[in-house]
């Protein structure tokens, strides 16, 4: 395919390529992961303090090696009763080689004397868009809600089980894929970008 017509993004997490690709099934375009661009596993080092350093980290590693459009999202989630953690860190909160279940107990650990109305938290997605001709676009997406007891649902990735979003009763996890999608932090910053896609892809 035209390399104008794909679009890699720089991650290999499953999930977050799930969603991105559920987001923009309508465009006319070939959505690769890290993997499938380089042929391998490749873990590009986050060494930033804040989101937009990470995903501007992640998207000129992949820009300095391949001539096409190329999206970065990093992402977490910040807990208000915590001043914002586990933040950029919310992929290995509870440590390098951890996973989504040990992230989730040490922060409901972190929470277990706080009560349900003072549990507020937002999920962030900072996207950059590069393009073969130095193009650059980064966007913001926030969803805010609150950290439950306990989990529930087996939908989603990450933190999802213990998320309520705002207006919601039950947890990202319990929604089905559409429904996450259309409120999610990283949808709400694939829609500001959806403008500068449809032009590049149309």
């Amino acid at each position: 395919m035209d390399s104008t017509k794909k679009l890699i993004v720089a991650s290999g997490n499953a999930g977050k390529m799930r969603e991105i690709r559920a987001i923009c099934s309508d465009l006319n375009i070939t959505i690769d992961s890290l993997e499938d661009a380089f042929g391998e596993k490749i873990d590009i080092p986050e060494t930033g303090t804040t989101f937009l350093e990470n995903a501007t980290l992640k998207a000129n590693w992949v820009r300095e090696r391949k001539e096409c459009w190329v999206l970065a999202d990093d992402s977490g989630l910040m807990v208000d009763a915590l001043n914002g953690e586990p933040g950029v860190y919310s992929a290995r909160y509870a440590g390098e080689s951890c996973n989504d279940k040990d992230n989730i107990v040490k922060l409901l650990n972190a929470l277990k004397d706080v009560d349900a109305e003072n549990r507020g938290a937002k999920f962030v997605s900072q996207m950059v868009l590069l393009g073969p001709n130095g193009e650059s676009v980064d966007v913001v997406g926030e969803c805010h809600g609150t950290i439950s007891q306990e989990k529930s649902g087996n939908n989603g990735f990450g933190y999802d089980p213990i998320f309520i979003p705002e207006g919601y009763s039950q947890s990202f996890a319990t929604l089905d894929e559409e429904s996450k999608n259309k409120i999610s932090h990283r949808g709400e910053a694939l829609k500001k970008l959806r403008g500068k896609l449809d032009v590049i892809f149309s």
